[in-house]
């Protein structure tokens, strides 16, 4: 568990999409917060980097590459399977 990761994807996501860093933060968590306190050098509970990675997990746009050295959930799921 890095909290980079989650800032990682949270950047590639919200450029792809044209939205800002907060406004996915508030899909996610219901608050603007998250990536700005993880910025900030906060950290979070796994329950919440979970949550967010499933999240972007479900949420990945086509076309867009998943970031290189991030596990992604399915991609775990579909080798297990």
């Amino acid at each position: 568990m890095h909290s980079s990761d989650l800032i990682t994807l949270s950047d590639l996501y919200a450029l792809h999409q044209k939205r800002s860093p907060a406004t996915i933060s508030n899909r996610i968590v219901g608050h603007a917060r998250l990536f700005s306190r993880l910025k900030q050098g906060h950290g979070t509970t796994i329950k919440t980097y979970q949550l967010a990675l499933s999240w972007f997990d479900r949420n990945w746009p086509e076309g867009l590459q998943w970031p290189d050295g991030i596990a992604r959930p399915s991609a775990s799921r579909r080798s297990a399977a």
